[in-house]
C-alpha cells in the first residue's frame, strides 16, 4: 500500500512538473530578480551597485510616480464599472438563445483576442484629428488624444470595448450555472423579471462578479500596450500610468532599480487591493436545492 502511495505521489508530481517548472520561471524568478534589482542602482551598462532601500525612498517621494499611480487610479475607476455593467447586459442577453447569439459571442470575444498594441494602433488612427474616421462620421475636428480632458477617457474606451467579450463570457458561464428552478419559483410566487434578477441572479453571480472585479482590478494597473500605442504616456503625462512610468524609468530614464522598486510597490498595492476584494466579496450566496 505505502508503495502504491509513493508511485501516485511521484506521479502526480510528474504531471505538475511542466506546469511548476513554468511557475517557478516565468513568475517566481522574475519577481526575485524585481526585488534584487529594486535594493540596487544599475543602468544597463556599468555593474549593478548596491543602493539598499534609496530607490524606494526616491519612488516615493517623487511626484511623478505619485501622479502615475492617481492617473492609473482614475484609469480604473473608468474602465471596471462600465465594463462590469456592460459585460453583465451582453451576458444576460446572450443567455436569453435569441437568433444570432452564436454569432455575437464571437463577435464580443475578437477584440479580446487582438494584440493590445496592435488595437491601440487602429483606435489611434481612428481617433487621428485630421484623418480619422471618428472625426469624420461627427464631421467636426476633436483632439481627442492630445486633450487633456478626452485622452485618459479615449484609453479607457478602448480598454473597456476590448475586455467587455472577456467579462460576459465568464458572466455567461455563471449565468448557466444558476439552478433554474429558483427563478421558476420565485415568478409562480408573483416575482417580476427585475426581482428575479436582483434577488436571485445577482447574489448567486457573486463569485463570479468577485473573480471579473479582481481580474480586471489587476489588469487595468498593468496596462501599457494600449497607451504606449495611442498616447505614449501624453499629453503631458495625463495618461502615463504605472506600468508606462516603469517603462520610462526603465528604458528611457535607464535607472533599473528605481522601475524594479516601482513594479514591487505595485505588486504590493495589487495584493492589497486584491486581498480586500476577497474579503469583501467572501460572504457567498448559496441555494440548496432538495429533490
Amino acid at each position: 500500500m505505502r508503495t502504491r502511495r509513493t508511485r501516485e505521489a511521484l506521479t502526480g508530481l510528474a504531471l505538475l512538473a511542466p506546469s511548476l517548472l513554468g511557475t517557478a520561471v516565468f513568475l517566481l524568478v522574475p519577481v526575485a530578480v524585481a526585488l534584487w534589482l529594486s535594493l540596487h542602482r544599475w543602468d544597463l551598462v556599468s555593474p549593478a551597485r548596491w543602493a539598499g532601500l534609496d530607490n524606494y525612498a526616491a519612488v516615493l517621494s517623487d511626484a511623478g510616480t505619485r501622479h502615475s499611480f492617481a492617473v492609473t487610479a482614475l484609469f480604473t475607476a473608468l474602465v471596471i464599472p462600465v465594463q462590469t455593467g456592460l459585460g453583465l447586459l451582453v451576458a444576460v442577453l446572450l443567455a436569453r438563445r435569441l437568433p444570432g447569439s452564436g454569432f455575437f459571442r464571437v463577435l464580443y470575444v475578437v477584440p479580446w483576442i487582438c494584440a493590445p498594441l496592435v488595437v491601440g494602433l487602429v483606435w489611434r488612427w481612428v481617433f487621428d484629428p485630421s484623418t480619422g474616421a471618428l472625426n469624420a462620421l461627427i464631421g467636426t475636428r476633436v483632439e481627442w488624444l492630445t486633450s487633456h480632458a478626452l485622452a485618459l477617457p479615449a484609453v479607457a474606451f478602448v480598454t473597456v470595448w476590448t475586455q467587455v467579450g472577456y467579462v460576459a463570457l465568464f458572466f455567461l458561464a455563471g449565468l448557466a450555472g444558476i439552478p433554474p428552478q429558483l427563478a421558476d419559483a420565485a415568478r409562480v410566487d408573483g416575482a417580476g423579471p427585475w426581482r428575479v434578477f436582483r434577488s436571485i441572479t445577482l447574489p448567486l453571480l457573486r463569485p463570479t462578479t468577485s473573480f471579473v472585479l479582481i481580474t480586471g482590478v489587476i489588469s487595468s494597473f498593468q496596462v501599457f500596450d494600449t497607451v504606449y500605442a495611442m498616447t505614449g504616456g501624453g499629453p503631458g503625462g495625463d495618461t502615463s500610468v504605472v506600468a508606462y512610468q516603469i517603462y520610462s524609468e526603465a528604458f528611457t530614464a535607464l535607472r533599473m532599480g528605481r522601475a524594479a522598486a516601482i513594479s514591487v510597490v505595485l505588486m504590493v498595492v495589487l495584493v492589497v487591493l486584491t486581498v480586500a476584494q476577497r474579503l469583501w466579496f467572501g460572504r457567498r450566496t448559496t441555494y440548496e436545492l432538495s429533490a
